[in-house]
């Protein structure tokens, strides 16, 4: 086959329009606005970029804000990282400001969250202990955990509330800083979703695997039953690439099953890399009914608080 070259006086006979007529998905409008020294937060907020990310972000915010203001459930998902990371007292200020209605963590978050109410600290360094087989070895973490939850069994309580009111019941020297206590104490409700063999208490004698599964199952129907709450509200995953959105993706499923409405709200996944399973399950394939999903890429320990600040200015763009 022979190719008939295109030469430069072909070029003439290019359709062009005028510059000044064609749509422009950038303009001076949304351009960002240089900050200026003493300015306000608000101010700050305002002069971000009117695109991609910065958009999103004001419209999440916005999200969140008239969610709020009307009543509706905002539900937080979190990976252990989250709490790693130093984010409790925003999340616990959140939560006393009404921005948090359920608050839902994998195993490791009540790990973390206990040992900042414990001691203070969290987060062995892995590497170390790994290689001499004492990685996870922790008795008071496994005993007082695996405790609690075959006393919230016993009891019939979810895993999430186990947890939370054995540690508002211990004598433990920081729990103002413990997501779980204070959540307990403000009465909102934290489910726990346990992949066994994950978390470091079940490698301990004390580990009861048939108190854990049933006090976990009693937390996804608790999960099943705040998702039902979400219609015109927001659910935020914040740091889980698998568990959660998983746990979510079948919660939603359930829900729809039962013939309750589940189609407008809002979907929100922060993390530092994008991941698959949050990208699906969580910001496109719930919300093809007539929601609305979000990413917001960045690190934790900067995008947390940067989204609390501008909740708990409360100014709707």
């Amino acid at each position: 086959m022979k190719i008939k070259e295109i030469h430069r006086s072909d070029l003439k006979k290019l359709k062009t329009y005028s510059l000044k007529d064609r749509k422009s998905k950038v303009g001076l409008k949304d351009f960002a606005r240089p900050w200026t020294p003493g300015n306000t937060f608000d101010s700050f907020l305002e002069a971000l970029p009117n695109l991609l990310a910065a958009k999103d972000f004001r419209t999440v915010v916005l999200k969140i804000l008239m969610a709020r203001k009307t009543g509706k459930t905002l539900h937080w998902s979190m990976g252990a990282h989250v709490i790693k990371v130093g984010l409790n007292p925003i999340l616990i200020r959140l939560m006393e400001k009404g921005f948090i209605s359920a608050l839902s963590l994998n195993g490791a978050g009540i790990i973390h969250d206990t040992e900042l109410a414990m001691v203070g600290r969290t987060s062995e360094d892995v590497d170390r202990e790994l290689g001499r087989g004492t990685f996870g070895m922790s008795r008071e973490t496994a005993h007082f955990l695996n405790r609690s939850i075959k006393k919230g069994a016993e009891k019939g309580l979810g895993l999430g509330e186990a947890v939370g009111r054995a540690l508002l019941g211990s004598k433990f020297p920081f729990l103002s800083h413990s997501l779980l206590a204070m959540a307990r104490q403000m009465e909102i409700p934290v489910t726990v979703h346990v992949a066994i063999g994950t978390d470091i208490i079940h490698l301990h004698p004390s580990m009861d695997a048939g108190a854990t599964g049933q006090t976990s199952h009693k937390d996804f129907q608790t999960f099943c039953s705040v998702v039902r709450s979400l219609e015109n509200g927001v659910f935020l995953n914040i740091g889980s690439a698998v568990i959660l959105p998983e746990v979510f993706l079948k919660a939603v499923t359930l829900v729809r099953n039962l013939g309750y409405p589940l189609a407008r709200f809002t979907t929100v996944n922060m993390d530092f890399i994008r991941q698959y399973r949050p990208s699906t399950n969580v910001v496109q394939r719930p919300t093809r009914e007539g929601g609305q999903g979000y990413s917001l890429v960045g690190h934790h320990e900067l995008m947390v608080p940067l989204l609390a600040a501008a909740l708990l200015e409360g100014k709707i763009f």
